[in-house]
């Protein structure tokens, strides 16, 4: 299966190396490195690697917790081949192309995009702030196959773009159009073994370039989405 790899390590020469000889050695196969982050000495890496199925992921976690200065900050199973940006451009044009189902083609794609388990496109009530649960009321208008049903959603309002990690230590990323109340969620849940990483402000920041562009695209597109929904559970 593949599995994404999240680690912080020193930015300094020869770490990353022993990371890549660690998941070598520990049975992992490595397809694809992306470099999250590097400020003050400091480096945060997603390895998206090749995982034996009968393979216990705690050797591969004591191994590299074993090297100096690496922590692992997750480990979640990935949901087809490794994305890189040239994607996002492909996925636009689909929704170009065929804008009658352009939402739904962008909550179907983003969590293969993001390593994520599912994504909904929920709808805010303009009177949210009147109405009582975490979520303001929200509805379902849009919801990716894997989603739970009924999902249940983050606190999204005030809507603007952020990561947030709810208490049953499900991680969540959040992304509003900016028109008809309409926001992404996209989420990443716990397994009884492997335990993810949050959303990364790269992560969030590619969700919101995504749903902005699509939001030009579809235009009053948008206002339809909201039909005959799924009241999502607070």
């Amino acid at each position: 299966m593949l599995l994404r790899v999240r680690v912080t390590l020193p930015d300094r020469p020869g770490t990353l190396g022993q990371v890549a000889r660690t998941l070598g050695v520990s049975g992992a196969d490595i397809v694809q490195v992306v470099v999250l982050e590097r400020l003050g000495g400091r480096a945060v890496d997603d390895f998206t690697v090749v995982w034996p199925g009968a393979a216990r992921v705690e050797r591969l976690l004591a191994g590299l917790a074993a090297i100096p200065g690496v922590r692992v900050d997750g480990v979640w199973r990935a949901i087809g081949a490794p994305t890189t940006t040239g994607q996002d451009a492909e996925l636009l044009a689909q929704i170009a192309g065929n804008p009658v189902d352009g939402v739904a083609t962008l909550v179907d794609a983003v969590p293969g995009l993001l390593a994520a388990d599912w994504a909904v496109a929920a709808v805010v009530p303009v009177d949210w702030a009147s109405r009582t649960g975490a979520t303001g009321g929200a509805t379902v208008g849009h919801a990716s196959w894997r989603a739970p049903v009924p999902p249940r959603l983050p606190e999204v309002t005030p809507l603007r773009a952020r990561a947030m990690t709810a208490p049953d230590g499900g991680h969540f990323a959040v992304a509003p159009f900016g028109r008809a109340g309409l926001v992404l969620v996209v989420a990443r849940g716990h397994g009884e073994t492997l335990a993810p990483a949050a959303f990364h402000s790269t992560e969030v920041d590619r969700l919101a370039q995504l749903v902005r562009a699509s939001a030009v695209i579809l235009g009053d597109r948008l206002d339809l989405v909201g039909g005959p929904s799924v009241t999502a559970n607070p």
